[in-house]
């Protein structure tokens, strides 16, 4: 399946790494296009409506507020239609793109380094189109979370689309705690990292048992213990939900 990118900003660009295979890329700003097509061996296109009579698939990584606009230009050549665009619900998109099948992502930037998570709610016509095809794509840059109904996307984004830059600073925060007890802070952060990276895969390995890692980590009395009351003492559950809330509140 060749796919179309229209649009060539971050995510776009961390998608199509992800994804791995040469690709069709239009943007306002060519040279960002050109750019993401020479680095994955594709092709820069000189318009929208020029990719969609070119590629099997066109995904839409412009501008929220350019959906019609961009809609005309591809001008009924479009075949099937992943959006990753924000605030775009499928009945707008469907409205856009009539008759055509349409497939709405959520994705993260780790989707570059192929360890994203994409969240995922089929449009009405989804069936008619290859959709196996689309999830087994998309799935190369990383899980496939599909969503039961569109309204959850908000608060879906709070946690795996704003999530990288909370465990950044969540990183930050406990890599600079241990370089003011003396630990050189390229080290804290490397340690911190790794054990970030550690802790996902192996609850990934036990089911995602966030209580069975605290046990086993956690002898009664002992250090680790003492560190959890303090964090539950100093409010972390009150400030991860107060930024989830943050973020679902800013995007209805």
């Amino acid at each position: 399946m060749k796919l179309g990118f229209i649009g060539a900003g971050n995510m776009a660009s961390a998608l199509a790494r992800g994804i791995g295979e040469p690709v069709l890329v239009a943007d306002i700003d060519a040279s960002k296009a050109q750019a993401l097509a020479d680095e994955l061996g594709g092709e820069a296109v000189g318009s929208n409506a020029e990719l969609a009579e070119r590629a099997d698939a066109i995904v839409l990584c412009h501008k929220p507020k350019q959906l019609d606009e961009v809609a005309e230009q591809v001008g009924g050549h479009a075949r099937i239609v992943i959006s990753i665009l924000a605030a775009t619900p499928i009945a707008a998109l469907e409205s856009a793109y009539p008759g055509v099948p349409v497939y709405r992502f959520i994705p993260n930037i780790p989707a570059e380094v192929r360890q994203g998570v994409l969240c995922y709610v089929p449009g009405t016509r989804a069936k008619d189109g290859p959709e196996q095809e689309v999830l087994a794509l998309l799935g190369r840059a990383g899980a496939i979370i599909p969503l039961d109904s569109e309204p959850l996307i908000e608060p879906a984004m709070a946690l795996m689309s704003c999530g990288p830059a909370f465990m950044a600073l969540v990183a930050e925060s406990f890599a600079g705690a241990g370089a003011a007890h003396g630990l050189p802070p390229d080290e804290a952060m490397r340690m911190t990292v790794e054990t970030m990276a550690g802790t996902a895969a192996y609850l990934r390995e036990h089911g995602y048992d966030t209580g069975a890692v605290k046990l086993r980590v956690a002898t009664p009395g002992g250090t680790t213990e003492r560190g959890l009351i303090a964090l539950e003492e100093h409010g972390l559950a009150d400030v991860c939900r107060a930024a989830v809330d943050a973020v679902v509140e800013a995007t209805r």
